[in-house]
């Protein structure tokens, strides 16, 4: 069977068109997405994705420097030492964080692309143009999302 790293282009699948902003879920009574507003998000995410990536090159970066220059060696006491690992502790954090925000604005991005964007992956009911407004890698409704903190 043929995968898509297989296919020509002649042959690969047509790409499908990115759904309209008003097929995207929303709760009663609340407007449809237009698409200026999808086009504000969907910038936002991308300019995050900019932002998440360099953050994530800058601690790697850091990360590699500490363990090149914080060895336990001649010169450096113990104190020293667990200061560096502190430090390279803290910076593999921020790039653990920082992937995981990747990830969420990545997942978000496509399923905005996918038309599936706004809808609860626990319950299906829409969660709201304001609370994705606020946050907009939110993939819970409120009341799910309360339901899911209370565990």
């Amino acid at each position: 069977m043929k995968t898509n790293e297989n296919r020509t282009p002649a042959t690969a699948p047509a790409k499908s068109p990115a759904p309209k902003a008003e097929t995207l879920l929303v709760k009663d009574g609340e407007s449809p997405w237009t698409a200026a507003e999808v086009a504000e998000l969907r910038a936002g995410m991308e300019a995050d994705v900019v932002h998440l990536r360099q953050e994530i090159k800058d601690a790697e970066q850091e990360i590699v420097g500490l363990f090149r220059d914080g060895s336990d060696g001649a010169g450096n006491d113990q104190a020293d030492v667990g200061s560096t690992t502190l430090e390279r502790y803290h910076e593999a954090t921020v790039a653990n964080n920082a992937r995981d925000m990747l990830n969420q604005v990545e997942f978000a991005l496509s399923r905005i692309a996918d038309g599936t964007y706004g809808a609860c992956e626990s319950c299906g009911k829409a969660i709201g143009k304001g609370r994705l407004q606020a946050f907009p890698r939110a993939t819970l409704c409120l009341s799910c999302k309360e339901r899911e903190e209370r565990r």
